[in-house]
């Protein structure tokens, strides 16, 4: 481990959806963090379906949990193979990405996030939870832009 790794508390915060956002935001917060001898914090939240009134029929196997942490576990890996010097620490957290990525976001140095993820409006220039983090978030934030 370098000495500049050893002794570094710096930290930017990425959320994770597995949207092609999401995954250049990972992307460049790695070339941040190479460049400032930051941690990666790679984080991907899932929540239980909900429904208003109908009732929801999910397969037997289904965990919203597993998925999420099979999602960035790939998702890093890739990261950490491009990015060898960085030190990547993926976190799965239960609840919506706004709330919990802004509570990450205290004591770090930059927050990143792409500008849509799964779940937004196609056509929207800036997703809801990217346009909550730029209003909420106690450091600077990044947004990265789709650019297909």
């Amino acid at each position: 481990m370098s000495p500049m790794r050893s002794c570094s508390n710096r930290r930017v915060v990425v959320g994770i959806d597995g949207s092609t956002c999401s995954i250049a935001a990972l992307n460049w917060a790695a070339d941040w963090a190479a460049l400032t001898a930051s941690t990666v914090e790679a984080i991907a939240t899932w929540e239980w379906p909900t429904s208003y009134g109908v009732a929801l029929f999910l397969p037997s196997d289904y965990d919203p949990a597993a998925d999420a942490e099979t999602m960035l576990r790939d998702v890093v890996k890739v990261a950490q193979e491009t990015h060898p010097d960085v030190v990547f620490r993926p976190l799965v957290v239960e609840g919506h990405p706004a709330p919990v990525l802004i509570k990450a976001s205290r004591g770090a140095d930059l927050l990143t996030v792409g500008s849509r993820g799964h779940g937004e409006f196609t056509g929207m220039l800036i997703g809801s939870v990217s346009e909550h983090c730029t209003a909420h978030a106690h450091c600077p934030v990044l947004v990265i832009r789709d650019h297909a």
